[in-house]
């Protein structure tokens, strides 16, 4: 349970960061340098890996043991 907590805190404080490192940025120099765009991009696709493979993950457990109503298991068109 702690180590999907510690997931999603990391995931938030990225986010979080790379927002500031930015504003930080453009107040300091009307800019933002290519380096941050880079940690900027970096720390929105690991974040979002974060949370959309967890879910991912849980939306497929769900559909393969049969308790989503959305499932399209077994159609064939």
């Amino acid at each position: 349970m702690w180590t999907k907590r510690t997931q999603y805190v990391c995931a938030v404080l990225l986010i979080v960061s790379s927002i500031a490192l930015a504003i930080y940025q453009v107040a300091d120099i009307d800019d933002v340098a290519n380096g941050t765009l880079m940690y900027i991009a970096q720390a929105f696709l690991l974040a979002g890996s974060i949370f959309g493979l967890d879910y991912y993950i849980h939306h497929i457990t769900s559909i393969l043991h049969g308790k989503s109503k959305n499932s399209t298991a077994g159609h064939t068109e």
